[in-house]
């Protein structure tokens, strides 16, 4: 029996041991794992709302020292936290096609006292910067956002309202969630004494993981210096030239094909004393850091800047990158004959001239009124591919392209083809002013049937542009241009003459009808009394 037992005792002794160095050979990937098992359960932790309470994890770290794993705590915070009513403003869908949004301005302070109808805050949506109104009275009790930011999600909380001032005080430490009645709670920033402990205990973390990977970092480090090993391209007479005259030629920027530090960059790089061709520190970095499998062609372009993107610029390059990938697009163009629009816009103007604070008409407003009146002429090309069907529409609603210092804006001209030219002409010089100074609302770029794109003031003769969908066509308006025709009679003339080009989606539009539109387009434009009609 004292054999049996003994030996029982030894095997328990082997397993236990066993046990204890497979505990300390995982200790190392189960430090790293704290920080990340925390960031998760905080991240998730939304979702794991309640109706009647919050609950918040936290990972305690007293018990993974002592059983090498974390240990998972869940605590309370009931309904009875809270004020019993309170409201979370979320980001709103301002335009149909919205499913992001910034805030631009807040308009409105924490405590700030605000009634139904005040503006909160300026959004930056999809189309333009609009205004965000309080649907209610109330007080602002947190701002949860910050101006500035960027690319936040419809239906995202923006800030906090409350019914009563002295509810106010209660969110100073709220950091967002779902808001008022029963489903309330939100949550709260750690106090600083658990905060304290949390960064203490990540310091201790960090520390732990670097000591245990201190070893396998170093018997790798020659691998990896030999993978970062520096790589310039060098003809083989400028390398012997360097060497002779102890130069450093990983420093010189090479002006041959790809890069290829050339003979000629070595002698005027000694010649200089070091200072000519000499790469940029931000040029030195990306060549340093690059390694064997990568190779970073950027090195070997001059200096440049990042510049960040608008949230209207990058809309508009999705959907454009969009139409262009799904929208089958034709082209047609014809060219016009500017002699009727120039001399009526004269007569025009010269009795504008003669009243007060009025407004020139453009050639532009001939085009986008010639436009509307295509439009009902040929219908066919005022219409929408809906998939299962065609949509055609009854009035015609131009968009003017604008371009802004944040990005192309497109405001629409409501019902254009019942306007006359002094209205359009109103009509477009205020839109484009409301998108330069970033005023546009959301009635003001939403919808349109068409769209009209001029670039002849930049002295362009001829360009296509990319429909916008859900339109089936978009004009393209170049620059009037001085041209020789013949006549009917046989004689030479110097006429004006403007090339227009429609874009149209195959789809909706056919090529015959996309003809028959430009026929109308020009003929409205050469005999501009004929729009009258």
């Amino acid at each position: 029996n004292t054999m049996f037992f003994s030996s029982s005792r030894r095997q328990i002794a082997r397993i236990t041991a066993r046990r204890n160095l497979s505990s300390t050979l995982s200790t190392t990937s189960l430090l790293t794992t704290e920080t990340t098992t925390k960031s998760r359960i905080l991240s998730s932790f939304p979702s794991l709302l309640s109706f009647e309470k919050r609950m918040r994890f936290d990972v305690r770290s007293s018990s993974f020292h002592q059983n090498h794993r974390p240990n998972l705590c869940l605590r309370r915070q009931y309904s009875s936290d809270l004020p019993s009513s309170f409201q979370e403003i979320t980001m709103p869908a301002l335009s149909p096609t919205m499913t992001k949004g910034g805030v631009t301005s807040w308009l409105v302070s924490e405590g700030q006292k605000v009634s139904a109808g005040d503006v909160l805050a300026e959004i930056q949506t999809d189309k333009a910067t609009m205004e965000m109104e309080s649907m209610e009275d109330g007080f602002v009790a947190k701002i949860l956002i910050e101006a500035g930011r960027e690319d936040i999600d419809v239906g995202t909380p923006l800030l906090v309202m409350v019914e009563d001032e002295k509810d106010v005080a209660s969110f100073k430490e709220y950091v967002g969630g779902k808001g008022g009645g029963d489903d309330s709670g939100g949550s709260f920033n750690d106090s600083g004494s658990e905060a304290e402990e949390t960064r203490k205990e990540e310091e201790r973390v960090a520390a732990s993981a670097s000591a245990s990977t201190s070893s396998s970092s170093s018997s790798s480090s020659f691998a990896t210096r030999g993978a970062n090993e520096i790589r310039v391209f060098i003809s083989p007479l400028a390398r012997k030239t360097a060497l002779e005259k102890g130069v450093d030629y990983t420093k010189i920027r090479g002006r041959g094909p790809n890069g290829r530090v050339t003979n000629l960059d070595v002698l005027e790089y000694v010649a200089s004393g070091g200072v000519a061709n000499v790469k940029s520190s931000a040029q030195q970095q990306q060549q340093q850091q690059q390694s064997a499998g990568e190779f970073d062609a950027s090195i070997y372009f001059p200096e440049y800047e990042e510049v960040p993107v608008s949230t209207i610029k990058k809309i508009t390059a999705k959907r454009l990158t969009e139409s262009k990938q799904t929208v089958p697009h034709f082209y047609l163009t014809v060219d016009v004959n500017m002699d009727a629009v120039n001399a009526t816009r004269a007569r025009m103007n010269a009795l504008l001239e003669k009243e007060k604070d009025a407004k020139k008409i453009s050639v532009n407003d001939f085009v986008v009124k010639a436009s509307a009146a295509a439009l009902r002429a040929v219908p066919e090309v005022n219409s929408s591919w809906m998939e299962t069907h065609v949509r055609r529409y009854k009035l015609a609603d131009v968009c003017v392209a604008v371009q802004t210092d944040k990005g192309l804006m497109v405001p629409v001209v409501r019902s254009a083809c019942c306007l006359g030219l002094r209205g359009i002409s109103s009509e477009v010089k205020s839109l484009a002013e409301k998108a330069k100074m970033g005023k546009l609302q959301g009635k003001d770029v939403s919808g349109g049937t068409f769209t009209v794109s001029n670039l002849g003031m930049f002295g362009i003769k001829h360009f296509a542009a990319i429909v916008n969908p859900p339109q089936a066509g978009i004009l393209a308006v170049g620059g009037t241009r001085k041209e020789i025709v013949k006549t009917k009679e046989g004689m030479y003339k110097e006429t004006n003459v403007m090339s227009a080009t429609l874009s149209c989606d195959h789809r909706a539009v056919d090529g015959a009808d996309g003809a028959k539109w430009l026929g109308a387009f020009k003929s409205y434009m050469e005999d501009p009394s004929t729009m009258l009609l």
